[in-house]
C-alpha cells in the first residue's frame, strides 16, 4: 500500500525550511555581552523565532521591533509577543525596511546562513543605528565580516560553527 503525505507536511517543510533559530547558548552570550538592553530600542531583522527580540523585552528594552519576510513567522510571533505593548511586527524584506528605518540602540541581524548580501546589510543597519549603537550579526564561521565597516568592527566571538559579530557606531 503507498502511503501519500498530506500536502499540510510540505507547508509546513516550507516554513521550517530556513529557519534556524539562535541556539540558547548563544542567545545567552548576546544578553551576557550586551549586559543591558534596559530603556533601549531593539530591532530583531530577520526574526524568525522571535527569540531574541522577545529575550530584549523581557530584559526591559524599551521597544522592540521584529522584521522577517515571512507573514506566517510574524504572526507567531506576534502571538509569543502578546503581553508586550512595547513591540512592533513589520513583515518585509530585512534591507527594504532599512532604507527606511527609525534609529535604534541595538540592531541584530540574524539572516540564513547562505546570505549574500551582508556588505548591504551590515551598511544599512550602520545607517539606521543611533550614536554609541551596537550592531551584532549571527553567521556562519566560514564569514571573516571583520572587513566591513572595520573602523567600527569590535569583535567576533565563536560558538561551534556560529559566530556572532559586534560593531559599535560612535
Amino acid at each position: 500500500m503507498e502511503k501519500l503525505i498530506s500536502p499540510l507536511f510540505y507547508v509546513i517543510i516550507s516554513y521550517m525550511r530556513d529557519l534556524r533559530p539562535t541556539s540558547n547558548l548563544v542567545l545567552q552570550a548576546i544578553f551576557n555581552i550586551l549586559y543591558s538592553v534596559k530603556g533601549k530600542d531593539f530591532l530583531d531583522l530577520f526574526a524568525g523565532t522571535g527569540q531574541v527580540g522577545l529575550k530584549a523585552l523581557e530584559k526591559g528594552g524599551k521597544s522592540v521591533v521584529f522584521v522577517d519576510i515571512e507573514r506566517k513567522r510574524v504572526e507567531n510571533i506576534k502571538k509569543k509577543a502578546k503581553n508586550y505593548q512595547n513591540a512592533k511586527f513589520v513583515v518585509s524584506d530585512a534591507l527594504k525596511f532599512l532604507k527606511t528605518a527609525n534609529s535604534f540602540d541595538i540592531i541584530f541581524a540574524d539572516p540564513p546562513y547562505d546570505y549574500k548580501f551582508y556588505d548591504k546589510l551590515i551598511q544599512l543597519s550602520f545607517e539606521a543605528l543611533k550614536e554609541g549603537g551596537i550592531l551584532i550579526v549571527e553567521h556562519r564561521s566560514n564569514n571573516d565580516l571583520s572587513g566591513i565597516l572595520p573602523d567600527y568592527f569590535l569583535e567576533s566571538r565563536k560558538y561551534g560553527d556560529t559566530v556572532i559579530s559586534f560593531w559599535r557606531k560612535e
